[in-house]
């Protein structure tokens, strides 16, 4: 999920963005390897990889985080037939020293998109939905209702103005960032702007579709999505600790996230500021287990029809060299999955099917370093390692 658009306009998602200086983040912590015991990381044990190209990749994830400034990092990498990687390095808290645990809780941003579409195309197997269908047969006062299909919504192509890009919205938010949203509040924003594009004609990442896709499950389900989610989502992939929060409220063990979005522009903790901003777009939560885990179910289509999550992989060009974009779902140079940005966390949760190799990151900020998201400059160099034939390109939303 990416920025509020601020200081530097992002007609995306969340947050705008400055470097993060180097008096904003405590001195650089040891790396230390995972702890075999943990539960979920099964025998991915120090040098499981091979001791070269685990050390390898423990200078270039060193490296990366302290040139973007990045407090805390966690990286898993399973590669069948050679062996995995799980480090954890740099901290959770910059105040304590507090390492950065591997059982670390984050907020994911939006790969919370991935669980919203996959609960709307599961209704498309049921035959309550079809992709084609109108936002006006289930959600009445869209601009252009009549002509944005549920498809244009999760494909990104509708041309629904972003209610995160709206000025009012983000003085609003960075004012009070712990007061709650609801989903109406939200669309009003964006629905103050004339739509950008014509319906299915162009890119535009944009929480606005989201935030309608979760109302369509709402309604016809007759269920809140949280509910709808966890009992169609989470319990079928075995997903014990993913969560779609009522509020602020935030499992243990999770670090402390850091953001320089407050209105003074400072680098502020925002671990507990309220998502419910995000919804259906962003206001999840998971961890390096189940991350790993929802990884390869997003890219095989473990909870969906073959006919329908085919349609999820039929992925359109975004403008962004080397990716492209699906039903809630991104390809890039072969990795299929989802980033994640929200104040304070970011994450990428990738699969590569020509290896069946999976990639999870997970980072306790969001402050761009140079330009870009600090967590997809850690992918693209986990993968420069591991796999260069299938480099991470990034991100699909403007800087």
């Amino acid at each position: 999920m990416r920025r509020i658009p601020h200081r530097r306009l992002l007609a995306a998602t969340l947050l705008a963005a400055s470097v993060l200086t180097s008096t904003a983040v405590a001195p650089v912590a040891p790396v230390h390897a995972a702890n075999v015991d943990r539960p979920g990381e099964g025998d991915c044990r120090p040098g499981g990889l091979g001791q070269g190209l685990t050390a390898k990749l423990d200078r270039t994830i060193e490296d990366v985080r302290e040139q973007a400034g990045i407090p805390g990092v966690v990286v898993g990498l399973w590669m069948p037939g050679k062996g995995c990687y799980v480090r954890a390095t740099g901290v959770a808290d910059t105040v304590t020293r507090q390492p950065m645990p591997v059982d670390t809780y984050v907020r994911i941003g939006s790969e919370t998109k991935t669980f919203t579409v996959t609960a709307l195309l599961q209704l498309v197997d049921d035959g309550k939905v079809r992709l084609d269908d109108p936002i006006d047969d289930y959600v009445r006062g869209v601009p252009n209702g009549d002509e944005i299909t549920l498809r244009h919504l999760a494909e990104m192509r509708s041309g629904l103005f972003p209610y995160t890009s709206d000025p009012d919205f983000i003085r609003d938010l960075q004012t009070d960032p712990k007061r709650p949203y609801n989903p109406w509040e939200l669309l009003s924003y964006g629905y103050r702007h004339p739509n950008t594009s014509a319906p299915g004609t162009t890119f535009q990442y944009s929480n606005s579709n989201l935030i309608l896709l979760g109302l369509v499950i709402e309604k016809v389900t007759g269920k809140r999505l949280a509910d709808v989610i966890h009992q169609r989502v989470l319990r079928p992939a075995h997903l014990r600790h993913t969560l779609f929060p009522k509020g602020a409220e935030f499992p243990e063990p999770h670090a402390r996230g850091y953001t320089d979005q407050s209105l003074s522009g400072a680098v502020t903790d925002a671990t507990d500021w309220n998502p419910s901003w995000a919804w259906a777009a962003g206001a999840m939560i998971s961890n390096l287990h189940d991350l790993r885990r929802w990884a390869k179910v997003v890219a095989t289509g473990e909870l969906l029809s073959p006919e329908t999550q085919a349609q999820r992989l039929k992925t359109l060009p975004t403008g962004f060299p080397g990716t492209t974009y699906g039903l809630g779902i991104l390809e890039t140079n072969g990795w299929i999955g989802h980033n994640g940005s929200i104040p304070g966390y970011e994450t990428v949760t990738v699969y590569l099917p020509s290896k069946k190799a999976t990639l999870v990151v997970m980072i306790n900020t969001d402050m761009l370093h140079q330009g870009q998201e600090p967590s997809t400059l850690l992918a693209r160099a986990v993968t420069e390692v591991v796999t260069p034939d299938n480099v991470y390109a990034g991100a699909v939303v403007p800087h």
